[in-house]
């Protein structure tokens, strides 16, 4: 019986690099996305391509029905569920903090923090019985340097998550769940665009000390290995791939 990885946020970017390496790695998939139905049911074929069995589940993870929904339905095809890549995002328009509305505070926290707690929450539900599993939360290296005049929300929100990872490993450590954070750095993905400057990532690339962009390739390379027995003894700690940034 393969093992079965959730991925939220799993149509673009790093979620779909950890899709197609999980896949290769032999993980059955539950991959959601919200909006990108085109780009999910790509990475879906991929995972096909490898041999394994995908689910793909439209989920809005700020909406509490769609997290019920998606859980139902991974129960019903998997019945069982041993990895959870907490992927699913957002960023806004660059904004100072003077300028930033409480919708948008809402959307992020709501989206980020809560639904990604939410997610975890459902996880660990299934994880608990089983007496095994990993979760690996997606944070940023935001987190750390704060975002200024950009985006603090976004930053605010991803420190929440480390938090978050820490005390959610402590819980179900002697249940013998592992819950790690991954915090990415200048990667070259899409969220830029999203954010309002595509270019964004390719600008800052001289403040990275190793001079360059990561690849979406390269974080799900991480967290794979986090997943893997290979840090079967790590757990609570949050792993900065950000070129030494």
């Amino acid at each position: 019986m393969r093992p079965v990885c959730l991925i939220t946020g799993a149509s673009a970017g790093i979620g779909a690099a950890c899709a197609r390496l999980a896949a290769r790695r032999g993980y059955d998939l539950a991959l959601t996305y919200n909006s990108d139905l085109k780009g999910a049911k790509v990475v879906a074929a991929a995972a096909y391509e490898a041999g394994v069995e995908t689910l793909i589940l439209q989920t809005d993870v700020a909406n509490p029905a769609d997290i019920d929904t998606m859980f139902a339905e991974i129960d019903a095809r998997f019945g069982r569920l041993d990895a959870l890549i907490n992927n699913a995002g957002i960023v806004d328009q660059a904004a100072r903090v003077t300028d930033m509305t409480h919708d948008r505070l809402r959307r992020m926290f709501d989206v980020n923090v809560i639904g990604a707690i939410m997610v975890a929450q459902g996880a660990v539900r299934r994880m608990e019985p089983q007496g095994s599993g990993v979760i690996v939360n997606i944070t940023s290296a935001a987190a750390r340097l704060g975002s200024a005049n950009q985006y603090v929300d976004y930053a605010a929100s991803k420190a929440a998550m480390d938090v978050f990872t820490k005390g959610l490993s402590d819980e179900v450590a002697g249940q013998g769940i592992r819950v790690m954070g991954l915090a990415p750095g200048l990667i070259d993905t899409e969220i830029h665009a999203k954010g309002g400057d595509p270019e964004r990532a390719a600008r800052l690339a001289h403040m990275v000390p190793m001079g360059r962009i990561g690849s979406p390739q390269e974080v799900a390379q991480a967290v794979l290995w986090l997943m893997s027995e290979e840090a079967s003894y790590v757990t609570g700690s949050t792993l900065s791939v950000t070129g030494g940034r």
